[in-house]
């Protein structure tokens, strides 16, 4: 008797790289970006896994270094969420670097995974001694990073634009500028909406272009709570 092997879902990797410097602490900064996170957790979660199984890593920079906030796992496996908290400069750098290492890495991401999405969120500038500016180039001539989907939000009108907007590899996909926090919100679902389109898609390999403006926000009650300081 023939013994059929089940088709195993091909990862769809999806890498957060997350600013949690001091100054996110302020206007609880920090507090919508936990909650857009566990939002864009919570809908991945409920994706079905029969062609794309959608997986996360969250890589932090603040007061602790750059860190493996949640190392790489399939969303529907992350059982709990330990929340943000802000502090400390913004060793970006040490960031590019880590996302660098990782997207390398063929144990943890096999040569069959679709393209991941990559995630950079930022309220202010790299720490000078970070050396972000060789550790962004690194990562933007990396094979894997070349060919993947990189998406980044500016908050407030401290964040480095120029620099970020360096992160990002398609003209069709701007920096998006967060001024409050419905627009963290607004564009985690953005990010969301763009990979489980991916997930659904019979061609998971191509990106799906979102329009931040189509964005729906009329189930959210929440301040009007402005970035600037």
């Amino acid at each position: 008797m023939k013994q059929f092997a089940a088709k195993t879902a091909r990862p769809l990797p999806v890498i957060i790289l997350a600013d949690v410097s001091g100054s996110m602490g302020e206007n609880d900064k920090i507090g919508m970006l936990n909650r857009a996170i566990k939002e864009m957790l919570q809908t991945f979660t409920k994706e079905s896994r029969l062609n794309a199984e959608i997986q996360v890593a969250l890589i932090t920079f603040g007061g602790n270094g750059a860190i493996a906030h949640v190392p790489l796992a399939p969303a529907h496996q992350i059982q709990s969420f330990q929340e943000l908290t802000a502090d400390g400069g913004t060793p970006m750098g040490g960031a590019f670097k880590e996302v660098t290492k990782l997207l390398e890495d063929k144990d943890v991401i096999p040569s069959r995974a679709y393209r991941p999405t990559l995630v950079l969120i930022s309220d202010g500038q790299p720490d000078p001694g970070s050396d972000w500016e060789s550790a962004l180039e690194e990562l933007r001539r990396s094979d894997r990073a070349q060919k993947a989907t990189r998406m980044a939000m500016a908050i407030g009108d401290d964040a480095d634009e120029q620099m970020m907007a360096k992160f990002i590899n398609n003209p069709e996909i701007p920096l998006f500028k967060a001024h409050n926090a419905l627009d963290v919100v607004r564009f985690f679902r953005a990010v969301s909406m763009s990979v489980t389109s991916r997930s659904r898609s019979a061609t998971p390999n191509q990106p799906i272009e979102i329009s931040y403006e189509d964005i729906p926000d009329d189930d959210l009650d929440l301040d009007d709570l402005v970035f600037k300081k």
